[in-house]
């Protein structure tokens, strides 16, 4: 699934092709994705201006001149395609530009979804309402992560993928930070000492720029939407390493955590 880094760097390469164009024609090509899209989004975004790109968690959002505000979810395999050769059949939404740029949603599995909200109501989306702060941004800090994180019981690692305790993080760049932090992923949330927090912070916004740089993780059908791969799997340290030596020497081990796989290190993780 695509996680932040990866809708991060598909905002960023969107922004250069949307950002100020006319919509000159939205054209869905089925009624639904997760869930319906909405009936009227061909009414309400055809001849709007695009005014800001932006991210919010594993969503973009798309703001007009018209107060709306288009909101995808890639889901397990979405994808943007710019100016594609020819349409196929899981493109499941075109916007064509005035300028004549083409962008077409591509989602073969149709996890993913598309809702349309007024731009001054973005907070009270119901999937944003219950969303914690930004790891990029500054609400998240390692004071205000031990306070979420006080008297928690539930592994570390399971705390930090709920999106209510902080926005956008999935399992590749949390087992990816926790390894950078020295942190066992199965350690008692609320057992994590603040000096490991003070670590684990900064290791996290680490982990996100340095995947955003390489234009995030590919995996099975991701691609970023001028069609090149992300290349920070190259980096990881832990994920997908089963078997393979970790920087100190002692081999990756996986462990499977409700239905996710956890990749750790057992010397350099306590």
């Amino acid at each position: 699934m695509p996680e932040l880094p990866e809708v991060e760097t598909t905002v960023r390469g969107l922004r250069g092709v949307l950002e100020g164009e006319i919509l000159q024609a939205v054209e869905p090509r089925r009624a639904d994705l997760r869930r319906p899209i909405p009936a009227d989004l061909r009414q309400r975004m055809t001849g709007a201006r695009v005014t800001g790109l932006s991210r919010r968690a594993k969503y973009g959002v798309i703001e007009t001149d018209r107060g709306d505000a288009l909101i995808f979810h890639l889901g397990m395999s979405g994808r943007w395609r710019i100016d594609p050769d020819e349409i196929g059949k899981h493109d499941h939404l075109l916007l064509t530009t005035e300028t004549g740029r083409v962008l077409a949603l591509n989602d073969p599995r149709r996890f993913g979804s598309l809702d349309l909200v007024r731009s001054d109501s973005l907070d009270a989306f119901a999937p944003f309402a219950a969303l914690g702060p930004e790891p990029l941004g500054e609400g998240f800090t390692a004071p205000a992560l031990a306070r979420a994180l006080e008297s928690r019981v539930a592994p570390i690692k399971a705390m930090l993928l709920d999106q209510r305790i902080v926005a956008g993080l999935g399992n590749i760049y949390v087992c990816e930070a926790l390894h950078m932090a020295g942190i066992a992923p199965w350690k008692p949330a609320g057992q994590v000492s603040r000096a490991r927090l003070d670590r684990l912070v900064p290791a996290i916004r680490d982990v996100l720029a340095a995947a955003i740089e390489a234009g995030g993780s590919t995996l099975r059908d991701y691609a970023r939407p001028d069609g090149e791969l992300g290349y920070f799997f190259k980096q990881w340290r832990v994920y997908g390493r089963e078997g393979q030596a970790c920087g100190c020497g002692k081999p990756v081990l996986r462990r499977v955590d409700g239905g996710r796989s956890t990749f750790y290190c057992a010397k350099c993780q306590r």
